[in-house]
This record gives C-alpha cells, structure tokens and sequence, in this order.
C-alpha cells in the first residue's frame, strides 16, 4: 500500500511544481506535478529513477540530469504533467552495481550488459511505485516521456493506460 506523507510547493527552474513524497513502507516515491492531473487523460509522465552521479554529482557519464530537466521543461511548456521519480539507482540494482559496471560499459558493453558481467540483473526496476502513484493521482492516461518501449509496456501491464510515448532525446541538448 503507496501512502503519501507530505506535499509542498518546490520552485524550480522550469516553473512551480508540487512534490509529493509517499511511501511504500520500505521506499519513498517522489510525484513532481504541475498543474491539475487529477483525472486527466494524455497527462505528459516522465518515470525518472535514481542516479547519484548525474543528479548529485553532475557527471557527464550518464544523461539522468539532462533527460530529468528535458522532461521539466516539456512539461512546463504544456502547463500540465507529471514526474514520478523513483529510488532505483543503477536500474533498480544499487549503486554498488553501477560503480561495478563501468568497467564494462568503458569496453563496450550496452548499460544492461554491463551490469551483467558485473553480476546483475540487466533490469531490475520495478514501475509498481510509478503505478500506484498515477493511481493515488488520479491519472486515467498518459503519453510517456520516454523512448524505452519496455518501460510503457510494463507500466500498461500494471493497469495504467499509455496512451503515447514521446521521445525527449531531441530536448536534452536544448537544457544542457
């Protein structure tokens, strides 16, 4: 059961959004929303999990700071959406795996294989937070900022309707 715990206003530099906090009991999940999603249909979602070197650190190794301000600055611009962001650092492994990884990924290895080698699952995210949070929400349908077309289906499978995906690559060079 997703519980919310706290809500505020968070100014930011794409605009005023509300970040509410909730919790599953073993982790927190964070919506950043703009606008009234409540009950909105094709309602701009970003599924965002976790990253310490890109959001924290600002390492240049990864894309999670740029495609995180992409997807805010989208929404801004449509005046409505949501960001659901996820603790689920190095694709649901830890950031143990992540630092164990890059040796493969410098030789070469796709991110998913590389976490492999390193001993890990590909993939073990979990959407079940991003789910529950469009639900505690409200959202009947979204158009997923995403190019991943695993992520959508998986969030379909958990009873969210995806209208759409957007692909948000051609943003990021705009917001770096």
């Amino acid at each position: 059961m997703t519980v919310r715990l706290a809500e505020r206003e968070l100014h930011t530099e794409f605009g005023l959004f509300t970040e509410i906090l909730f919790s599953d009991g073993q982790r927190e999940s964070i919506a950043l929303v703009l606008g009234d999603v409540a009950f909105g249909e094709n309602v701009l979602c970003r599924v965002h999990s976790a990253c310490l070197g890109g959001h924290v650190f600002n390492s240049v190794e990864c894309e999670c700071a740029a495609e995180m301000a992409a997807a805010q600055s989208v929404i801004s611009e449509a005046g409505c959406g949501v960001i659901i962001y996820l603790d689920q650092e190095g694709r649901g492994n830890g950031h143990l795996a992540l630092m164990k990884s890059i040796p493969f990924k410098k030789a070469g290895f796709s991110q998913g294989e590389a976490y492999e080698k390193a001993g890990y699952s590909a993939d073990a995210r979990s959407y079940e937070p991003a789910a529950a949070l469009l639900n505690e929400l409200q959202v009947r349908s979204i158009v997923l900022l995403t190019d991943n077309p695993s992520k959508a289906s998986e969030i379909e499978r958990l009873g969210i309707s995806v209208a759409s995906t957007q692909d948000i690559s051609a943003k990021l060079s705009q917001n770096t």
